[in-house]
């Protein structure tokens, strides 16, 4: 890939794909299962709401057949955890979703399960509306889940969709990545696995110990590579997770579109950031909202992390977030089996607004192009605007072109000659030391900026346009709002993007590298 390519070239065959998924579904007309916590009777049929199953262990011994509506009667609850082992087909998805009026039907796993609803080897299914807890009596080493969704040696899994949900208070472990709201996992030790077609929408997550919504795969490393293709995270709502906010992994043409991320690394340790991927080809991370990510280890809203080929960053927002706005990183030395590096990353139309510490940190990624960004430091404050940094070696190729950078009080240019690892913070001197051929051309420069050739100091500021940089606000404990909620943000993100870039926002479509789909048993 050039340099310079745009990035909006890397859209085909699987723009029909994302249409379909974002599609309402037709009507249902199969088998018909109703679930009442209060009123049922596991020794009924479930056939009506008058003959309802009592507990969600009575649907494992139900013939679930494709085409399966199974309801879940509004006001329930349930103390015991939901599995989702049947597969329905394309045509006839088996779907799990609420009936009746009143409050969502709820599952509390008490810590007693991995997960409140775990979706395994099951292909063409939908949960939705459901309202799910896992709080255990600590937090400890347990890996608790609000969903888990697992491939295991089960080939391709198609069809998955995981939407409208209300995810809190899950207290996992905060030792391990794999653990909080929505996980999604691939295992192939027999057989190589994966997901096709995986939709994650419209959720509402709070509240969450370690992660809002992530990926595990043993399929990661370059060796052994069988990505997830396909792959739709949009419209969630994540607020208060003790680590990461949203972080796909092993996937190749992930669409990550308009999420809301608040508050990440609340309590974990180690290193966090609002929304990022690994082990990635193509992902697509898009007109998204990160705000308020604790902490300088990593505490960036976005990160391109390694292992990783042809991230593109495009119209999102970050603010307030205490690492900075962009991290693009990955270890120099390394093998080459177990990771390629960071190539490719375009950050194009993005605005950082009053984020901290480090605006743009290279830590070894290469062929990175930065353009046509905004940038607006915090008042009064000193940050690192562009900064290069030595994981066992250093960036090379990276091209800022185009931005305006905006700075309220001091940016700094350079290199790293110092490193806090207990803070993760940096002491730099100007200049970008090992780093090669990083360019700076054709940026605006307002305020006062240190370091960088061509702006000795203070360059005159130009006036700007006054504008309104808080987005709508949500109540997280409502998920009732949600809809709306996503309606009004959208809208609001678009006008502020355009208000800043001129046009109107052109949003892009991603395509995988590996296009070969190998079917599985439910292909």
């Amino acid at each position: 890939m050039r340099l310079w390519d745009t990035g909006l070239a890397r859209i085909g065959w699987l723009l029909p794909v994302l249409f379909a998924l974002a599609a309402p579904l037709p009507a249902l007309a199969g088998p018909v299962l109703h679930v009442d916590s209060r009123r049922g009777d596991d020794r009924r049929d479930g056939a009506t709401p008058a003959t309802a199953l009592r507990t969600l262990r009575a649907l494992g011994s139900r013939p679930l057949a494709p085409g399966t509506v199974v309801l879940l009667r509004a006001g329930s609850r349930w103390t015991e955890p939901l599995r989702v082992t049947r597969s329905g087909t394309a045509q006839h998805p088996i779907v799990y979703r609420p009936y009746g009026r009143g409050a969502r039907p709820r599952i509390d796993a008490g810590g007693v399960a991995d997960a409140a609803v775990t979706i395994v080897n099951a292909g063409h299914v939908r949960v939705s509306g459901l309202e799910l807890t896992n709080q255990g009596a600590s937090g400890g080493g347990a890996k608790r889940r609000g969903v888990s969704i697992l491939a295991h040696d089960i080939g391709t899994l198609r069809d998955i969709r995981v939407d409208r949900m209300f995810i809190h208070d899950v207290n996992g472990s905060n030792d391990h990545k794999d653990t909080g709201g929505i996980v999604f996992e691939t295992v192939g030790a027999r057989v190589p696995s994966r997901f096709a077609g995986l939709v994650i929408e419209r959720n509402l997550i709070r509240h969450v110990d370690r992660s809002g919504i992530v990926a595990s795969s043993d399929q990661l490393n370059r060796a052994r590579w069988f990505p997830s293709i396909a792959v739709v995270i949009r419209d969630n709502y994540l607020e208060d997770m003790s680590g990461d906010g949203i972080t796909p992994w092993a996937t190749d043409g992930a669409l990550v579109e308009h999420n809301v991320v608040r508050s990440a690394a609340r309590r974990a340790p180690g290193y966090n950031a609002g929304l990022w991927q690994w082990s990635t080809d193509n992902t697509l991370i898009q007109l998204n909202d990160v705000a308020d990510t604790h902490g300088t280890r990593d505490g960036q809203g976005y990160d391109s992390d390694y292992n990783s080929r042809g991230t593109t960053f495009l119209y999102n927002y970050s603010h307030g977030n205490e690492g900075g706005f962009m991290l693009l990183c990955t270890p120099v030395r390394r093998d080459p089996q177990e990771n390629i590096g960071n190539s490719g990353t375009i950050v194009r139309h993005n605005i950082s607004h009053d984020d901290r510490t480090r605006t743009f940190a290279l830590s070894g990624a290469d062929d990175v192009l930065v353009e046509r960004n905004a940038v607006y430091t915090p008042a009064g404050a000193e940050v690192q605007l562009v900064l290069a940094t030595d994981w066992d070696g250093w960036s090379s190729r990276a091209a800022f072109v185009d931005n305006l950078f905006v700075s309220r009080g001091r940016a700094l240019y350079g290199h790293q000659v110092e490193r806090d690892i207990d803070r993760g913070t940096y002491v730099l001197a100007p200049g970008w030391g090992p780093a090669r051929d990083i360019t700076l051309s054709g940026n605006r420069l307002i305020g006062t900026h240190v370091g960088v050739a061509g702006a000795p100091g203070r360059l005159a500021p130009l006036p700007l346009p006054p504008r309104d940089w808080t987005p709508p606000a949500l109540r997280a404990t409502d998920a009732t709002a949600l809809d709306a909620f996503m309606a009004r943000h959208r809208a609001w993100l678009l006008a502020l993007m355009r208000d800043q870039f001129g046009a109107e926002p052109v949003l892009a479509v991603p395509v995988p590298f590996a296009l070969a789909a190998t079917p599985g048993r439910n292909g």
